[in-house]
């Protein structure tokens, strides 16, 4: 199964955040439960799903990493930040249904480091 390039996760985006684009992968990999398994289209939301999460993640990261070691909220971000990252560089399962829910699981992630941005921005 293809896997993100690890780059993508760590390094910083070079472009700006497509909020609409990165919307619509999510809409199309939530709603990719009420149709039949398609491996090839999970797997091409997979990867645009992780490149997504490669542009979204950064800016949390560096936020947190400035926080006070005994902030209990910053904690709590630092660790599902943390596992993010980790969940986004795993490899695909070869079974079809684990793909699925790999794919569910990030589009998740992703849905919620989008919402973070979009409230980042609007600051």
């Amino acid at each position: 199964m293809d896997r993100p390039p690890a780059a993508a996760l760590d390094s910083t985006p070079q472009v700006s955040i497509d909020a609409a684009t990165i919307s619509k992968t999510i809409s199309r990999a939530l709603s990719m439960g009420a149709a039949p398994l398609d491996l090839d289209a999970l797997v091409e939301l997979y990867n645009e799903l992780c490149e997504h999460i490669g542009f979204l993640l950064p800016k949390p990261c560096e936020t947190t990493r400035h926080a006070a070691p005994a902030d209990a909220e910053a904690h709590r971000l630092r660790a599902r930040l943390a596992g993010i990252g980790r969940q986004a560089r795993l490899p695909l399962p070869r079974a079809g249904l684990l793909v699925h829910v790999q794919v569910q699981l990030l589009a998740r992630d992703c849905q919620w480091l989008l919402a973070r941005h979009t409230a980042e921005d609007g600051r």
